[in-house]
């Protein structure tokens, strides 16, 4: 089984936030294997840059490269430019979104503007979502 851990299921469990747990145990789950879109490195890099520093930044991302790291490709961006125009969605959660269709993987998320469409896991700590 195929799965893609959007960018902010990544950033709870190196955060250790309420849904840190959840995300973990999807990422070592032995049986998956785990897909992440290059646009999830930049966007984690980015965050934790900002809120806590560089280091922690790169060794987080380090650890996001243990997995598979998908690129960009020409196929993918039009893929997503499309994905974008038919779901209102933001560039990088398009991007995300196709990598996971591309791949007929399970898109785990935590964001509300994925939320519904088909092949997506939507995470919510208790009482929301």
């Amino acid at each position: 089984m195929k799965r893609v851990v959007d960018s902010c299921g990544w950033l709870h469990v190196f955060k250790g936030d309420a849904l840190a747990d959840d995300y973990r145990r999807l990422i070592e789950d032995k049986r998956a294997r785990i897909l992440v879109p290059v646009i999830a490195l930049y966007e984690v890099a980015k965050v934790l840059e900002r809120d806590i520093d560089e280091a922690t930044a790169m060794a987080c991302v380090l650890r996001m490269q243990r997995e598979t790291v998908v690129d960009m490709t020409e196929q993918l961006a039009l893929d997503a430019a499309g994905i974008s125009l038919a779901h209102a969605l933001a560039m990088a959660d398009a991007v995300i979104y196709a990598t996971a269709r591309e791949h007929e993987a399970e898109l785990f998320t935590s964001d509300a503007d994925l939320q519904g469409l088909p092949g997506v896991t939507f995470l919510a700590p208790a009482g929301r979502g």
